[in-house]
């Protein structure tokens, strides 16, 4: 009798452990379609549910390292919370864990200089290609420290780079975290992902509560807010989430967007916004589309998050890619990256600063992980993820028609046998760029020259980088080349 209780509670928890499963590969899967591909890939495809107590309604999820624990339970743990409970009512808790079967790793840290350094080994220690798989994680060195209010204290406004593409949404949100009354309120931050939204929310309640030291503030996002919202209704609490809400000074919400056709929570929002307009409070949404495309948000509601200011965050361009990589460098004191890295990453890096920045901390994370020195075949060797995603498909004969125009040529010139200066050195550029902007090999390029050998190529690459450093009409002329073919 014992037996068949004990082979029933095995059948049970076994059933138990495939429904998890099967309910995690559906989450995972809208998951996906949310976050990207590249998101998704590395941060919630190693997931793994593991224990899971009905009594208390709590789910653990569990992680290989400690490393990646932590950073997506400090940017997906309400996400992964909500998208539990829609699947599964039962689930009311939702832990974040390093698989309890996994080695620990030594933790990253920042040393003096903002040189990485690691604790104490212990008796488990893990390879060199553990510790660099664990650290290549984009912004492996950012300060994940948290200050009052959940405020990450290392997004500051001293550290966020502005430039034409974002002065505006900064200067409006200075204005808003300074000590007077703003002319505006709410203020409304619109920005495709990664360009740094959420960086100024934090911004602001950190430069609020320099203002106002005994202020109070909710940062939340979207989710987190209708987690609340739906755990208060549940346990009858709805005065009380009413009473904390309207009693903060100054309101932060990220990703509002993600409230779209939860009509409780909208309208919950929409007097929370009403009661604390009238008291002069302050409020900042950010979400990555303007408040007018936000569908399935109640027109009253819309109304509210767009009568203040709606602050346009633009892609950052070229100058203010270069200038964040700068900025970013400053924190790598002891790490030389040359010019032509920088140069590379700023051109090549344009989906988002995010993405920008993540690519530069993973390529000081390897050099310094492996005692390499960071050059333009390093970054094109380590980063193949993040540039190819970003590249635009440019082709050759793209390349030579601009070349032609740029040189006033004739196209037939890039196949023909000339060897007049005022052929030549165009050939060499456009051979020069069909290398930089395509993955075409030496070989390959040749043949789309006349059929050229592969060393001729070679030839013209080298020849036109080294014109570079030292003429300053030939580094001018491509770079015009590279801003017309990659705008």
């Amino acid at each position: 009798m014992k037996k068949s209780k004990a082979g029933k509670v095995v059948m049970e928890e076994d059933q138990e452990a495939v429904n998890l499963a099967a309910d995690w590969a559906d989450i995972s899967q809208g998951l996906r379609k949310d976050l990207g591909h590249q998101a998704h890939s590395q941060w919630i495809k190693p997931i793994q549910p593991g224990n899971y107590c009905k009594e208390t309604g709590t789910l653990d999820l569990y992680l290989p390292t400690e490393f990646s624990a932590n950073w997506v339970n400090d940017r997906f743990a309400d996400r992964l919370s909500l998208a539990w409970k829609i699947a599964r009512p039962d689930v009311r808790h939702v832990r974040i864990l390093v698989h309890p079967g996994r080695r620990q790793l030594p933790e990253l840290r920042l040393g003096h200089g903002g040189r990485p350094s690691h604790a104490p080994a212990n008796d488990s220690v893990v390879g060199a290609s553990d510790a660099i798989s664990a650290a290549l994680s984009g912004d492996a060195f950012a300060s994940l420290g948290q200050g009052p209010a959940g405020i990450d204290a290392s997004q500051t406004f001293s550290t966020f780079v502005t430039g034409t593409a974002n002065v505006l949404a900064c200067n409006a949100a200075q204005r808003m975290a300074a000590g007077e009354k703003p002319q505006f309120s709410p203020l409304y931050l619109k920005a495709a992902t990664g360009q740094g939204k959420t960086h100024l929310l934090h911004a602001i309640g950190h430069a609020y509560l320099a203002n106002h030291p005994h202020a109070r503030i909710f940062y939340c996002s979207a989710e987190r807010f209708m987690v609340e919202f739906v755990q208060a209704l549940r346990q009858n609490q709805m005065i009380e989430f009413k009473a904390r809400l309207r009693g903060f000074d100054l309101l932060l919400v990220d990703d509002i967007q993600f409230i779209i056709g939860k009509a409780s929570a909208q309208e919950e929002l929409l007097y929370t916004i009403d009661a604390l307009l009238q008291e002069g409070k302050r409020l900042v949404f950010a979400a990555d589309r303007a408040p007018q495309a936000l569908d399935g948000v109640e027109p009253r509601l819309l109304s509210r998050l767009s009568m203040g200011l709606v602050a346009d965050i633009q892609p950052a361009d070229i100058e203010l890619r270069r200038s964040i990589l700068e900025n970013r460098l400053q924190r790598f004191a002891s790490i030389d990256v040359p010019a032509d890295v920088i140069e590379f990453l700023a051109r090549t890096i344009n989906r988002n600063v995010r993405e920008l920045v993540g690519g530069l901390n993973k390529l000081i994370a390897y050099a310094q992980l492996t005692g390499q020195a960071v050059s333009l075949q390093l970054a094109e060797e380590q980063l193949t993820d993040i540039l190819s995603a970003n590249r635009r498909r440019i082709t050759i004969d793209e390349i030579q028609r601009t070349v032609c125009q740029f040189y006033r040529i004739d196209r037939t010139e890039m196949s023909s046998k000339r060897r007049a200066r005022a052929v030549v050195r165009p050939r060499q550029v456009a051979m020069y760029l069909a290398k930089v902007l395509t993955p075409r090999s030496y070989p390959e390029i040749g043949r789309k020259f006349g059929g050229r050998d592969h060393s001729t190529v070679i030839h013209a690459v080298r020849l036109i980088e080294e014109l570079r450093t030292r003429d300053a009409d030939m580094d001018g002329d491509v770079r015009s080349l590279l801003r017309q073919l990659e705008s």
